[in-house]
């Protein structure tokens, strides 16, 4: 069963930084393309960015371009988020996904598979 859990969201400041993680089990890690994606209120779901197998290559939305990084670690089987410089139109639910087949740093949420239950950011002003 693949179970996909994410973690670290919270309240922050404007300005902050924040790092969310997403441990992975179920799947052969290495072989999955793997990213995040946000909702904010009244808002569509966002691609926010993505790293590819081996984690050489990352993709970003371009929202979050020069603010947020992506990694991943193999022997945690687990992928980060870093956000820096966070902004109150950052706020919404933050979900991981993977996919064994998605092309990296697709952008399309129906290019995933598998979906994390999601954890919220919420920047102040």
């Amino acid at each position: 069963q693949v179970r996909l859990v994410e973690s670290g969201g919270g309240l922050v400041q404007a300005g902050a930084a924040l790092r969310l993680s997403c441990a992975a089990s179920g799947i052969t890690f290495g072989s999955y393309g793997m990213g995040w994606f946000r909702q904010g209120p009244g808002k569509e779901r966002e691609f926010v960015g993505g790293v590819s197998r081996s984690g050489s290559s990352t993709y970003y939305g371009d929202s979050v371009k020069g603010r947020f990084t992506i990694s991943r670690d193999g022997a945690k089987n687990t992928v980060y988020l870093q956000m820096h410089s966070l902004k109150p139109e950052d706020t919404g639910v933050y979900y991981c996904v993977a996919d064994a087949t998605a092309r990296s740093g697709d952008s399309r949420a129906t290019a995933y598979d598998y979906w994390g239950q999601g954890t919220q950011v919420t920047v102040s002003s």
